[in-house]
């Protein structure tokens, strides 16, 4: 995981979440940030205010000396989903964003900002709609078959910080063609930190890192609609931080686990969601 935090915002209170996260994250990895802010044209956060960058420069600012942070503060003119992931894709690094605060007709006609940003920035993401500190508890949402291998490195880093709790969670959804596999994963599913599938094996993969890193892992697994399980893990579960593989790295998994599964998350969960793209032969 590179040590660089590219931090954004468009002076939207809303985005302030993403800047206090960004600096922790930064703080406990001995990371660097670039706080980008995107001066928007009339109508960007809202339709009658043009929030000032300067207030929220200010106060970042601040958090960053306090922290100990590295800074670097730069400036762009424009739309904030054009800007950002142009900037993204070109330094690497972790993406640490928050809610644009778009106005509902926006929304309603181009579909939430997330949804795009996920999409354009290949990049990890840190998507903060509120702060979860310290993290204690996280979960790491698991295809089974590797592709959130990625999103798993991540997560260990940010969790050796604070010796959070891992979840490797693997929802089991429900399978209409009657093929091998498939009657393994229906079979082992509430047994897959035993059972001999693909699946199971990878997670045990996953639950090995994480202990050998020094982190306290455990593996769950639910049957049933992935989205709708994964958020009822979220509801009940308590959790600081929850991790996905983006399903833009890997098409493979469409058959199990959707496409808009990490959208579809990102958009109704209230903690902070971290998508790292699958890089195969990580």
């Amino acid at each position: 995981m590179s040590d660089e935090f590219l931090i954004c915002t468009n002076g939207h209170e809303t985005t302030w979440p993403a800047i206090e996260y960004g600096a922790w994250a930064a703080s406990s990895t001995q990371g660097r940030v670039t706080l980008l802010g995107i001066a928007e044209p009339r109508g960007g956060a809202s339709f009658d205010t043009k929030p000032p960058l300067e207030e929220i420069f200010a106060r970042a600012v601040q958090l960053f000396e306090e922290k100990g942070v590295h800074y670097t503060l730069e400036v762009r003119n424009g739309d904030a989903e054009q800007i950002i992931p142009p900037e993204a894709n070109k330094r690497g690094g972790i993406t640490v964003i928050g809610r644009l605060a778009r106005p509902r007709l926006r929304r309603f006609f181009a579909g939430r900002s997330i949804r795009h940003l996920l999409a354009e920035i290949a990049s990890p993401i840190l998507y903060v709609p509120q702060v979860c500190l310290p993290l204690k508890k996280m979960l790491v949402c698991s295809g089974g078959l590797g592709y959130e291998v990625s999103a798993e490195q991540v997560a260990i880093r940010l969790g050796l910080a604070t010796r959070a709790q891992m979840i490797l969670l693997h929802v089991a959804p429900p399978v209409d063609l009657d093929y091998p596999s498939a009657r393994a994963e229906q079979e082992h599913w509430r047994e897959l930190g035993k059972a001999n599938t693909l699946s199971g094996r990878n997670l045990r993969q996953a639950q090995d890192a994480a202990r050998a890193a020094g982190l306290e892992a455990e593996i769950r697994a639910r049957q049933g609609n992935v989205v709708e399980e994964i958020l009822a893990e979220i509801k009940g579960g308590n959790y600081d931080l929850v991790c996905m593989g983006s399903p833009y790295g890997g098409h493979g998994l469409r058959h199990l686990y959707g496409p808009n599964v990490t959208d579809e998350v990102a958009e109704r969960a209230e903690c902070p969601i971290l998508t790292a793209r699958y890089a195969r032969g990580k």
